[in-house]
């Protein structure tokens, strides 16, 4: 173990004073700062995510303490034990791919099953918000299918129910793994009732998938006083993603579900503020609440995958299709109509789950984050979208819009 709380060193992979490199049980290295008693994944100075590899070298074992439980090394050489995994000298860089390198191995054509395939997901956790139907319920199928469990975290529990029993007319083992659990995102207080169950049952989460979203609706106030398509759309599952925080680690993914019609929004960062984020009725224009909230899952995306750069989560955001047939259009006849009119030409919707279960699963994609994908590939996003003082303002805003909401 590398230990450094004297003077600073010029080599770039030298710890700095008070940190110490360790390792878990499954190999991945992991930095401790004596001083301000964090931990993160990334090497404090190269930014790098590492993991020990091999065999333990010669006349090493590993064994298990019998008074504290943790693992110990005995050199038996040297007759001295440690709880220093040795291998940590010999720990090797995970140097993340550049996007640009990455062959393109799925289109819009793509089934989110085909993706999938020869996949085990034995062991995982998943949580899709939305997921009783449309571009959700497929997600959710296509990764029980693959022996995920799957928390369906829904508003309605009968419909939940009853999507689950239809999976299961597929495939029995599946519907056993899928749950639900409630959760309406017009609720702050929904979101922490929520978190308090899945940390009863749950250590840690593999997916996260935010996909839930409403469109086309009248202006609506939710309970907490803020209109329906920005609180859903966004401003709630930003706050259920900081609740179930410390159940992410390294392993883990946050996927969100964006649409390209977030480079149709008229936010801008001049002048923004919680009324032009949740707008009076006055104000309010349904395909222009939904474009704008769209923009808020873009930036949040790329400005949660910034901050959590260090704890080595891979955090994305995708456009599903355009216009695909599911009960997002539910709210007007007139996007009924049209929805119905293109059907032919749009994306099935295990197409449409595609992009979602690809940044889900996708192994090229480990120590990539906050990239935009389209058709299983990386897209560029909008201008504004890439704008740092725009999403750190939107951040900024989304927390007091909190705050205030939980002190009432």
């Amino acid at each position: 173990m590398k230990m450094s709380l004297g003077q600073d060193s010029d080599s770039e992979d030298e710890l700095p004073p008070a940190w110490e490199e360790r390792a878990t049980n499954d190999g991945y290295v992991y930095y401790v700062n004596h001083q301000s008693k964090s931990t993160q994944w990334t090497h404090p100075r190269t930014g790098k995510i590492k993991k020990v590899a091999g065999e333990l070298p010669m006349g090493w074992e590993r064994k298990i303490e019998e008074k504290t439980g943790k693992v110990i090394f005995i050199d038996h050489n040297n007759k001295t034990t440690t709880y220093i995994d040795p291998r940590l000298a010999f720990a090797i860089e995970e140097v993340p791919p550049s996007i640009s390198e990455i062959r393109q191995r799925f289109d819009g054509s793509s089934t989110a099953l085909q993706i999938l395939h020869g996949r085990d997901l034995s062991g995982k956790l998943a949580i899709v918000t939305g997921s009783n139907v449309g571009i959700g319920y497929e997600t959710a199928k296509s990764l029980a299918f693959h022996g995920c469990t799957v928390i369906m975290a829904n508003r309605n529990q009968e419909s939940t129910e009853e999507a689950i029993q239809r999976i299961g007319q597929e495939r029995p083992h599946a519907a056993r793994l899928l749950h639900f659990r409630p959760l309406d995102l017009t609720s702050l207080a929904s979101c922490k009732h929520f978190e308090t169950m899945i940390k009863m049952q749950f250590k840690h989460v593999d997916f996260l998938i935010l996909n839930a979203g409403v469109m086309g609706t009248s202006h609506t106030v939710t309970p907490d006083g803020l209109e329906i398509t920005f609180q859903v759309n966004h401003l709630s599952h930003f706050h259920l993603t900081m609740l179930l925080a410390d159940l992410l680690d390294h392993t883990s993914r946050v996927v969100v579900l964006s649409s390209e019609s977030h480079r149709f929004s008229n936010l801008k960062l001049e002048g923004l503020s919680e009324h032009s984020l949740s707008v009076s009725e006055a104000k309010y224009s349904s395909m222009m609440a939904y474009n704008n909230s769209k923009l808020c899952n873009v930036l949040f995306a790329r400005e949660l995958g910034k901050r959590w750069q260090n704890r080595g989560i891979s955090v994305f955001v995708c456009h599903p299709g355009n216009l695909v047939s599911t009960s997002i259009s539910r709210h007007w006849w007139l996007f009924r109509f049209f929805f119905a009119l293109v059907r032919p030409f749009t994306k099935s919707l295990q197409q449409a789950a595609s992009t979602t279960i690809y940044c889900a699963v996708a192994p090229e994609l480990t120590g990539l984050t906050g990239i935009y994908f389209n058709n299983c590939f990386f897209c560029e996003p909008s201008q504004l979208s890439q704008n740092d003082q725009m999403s750190e303002k939107v951040w900024e805003l989304s927390e007091k819009m909190i705050e205030h909401i939980l002190n009432k």
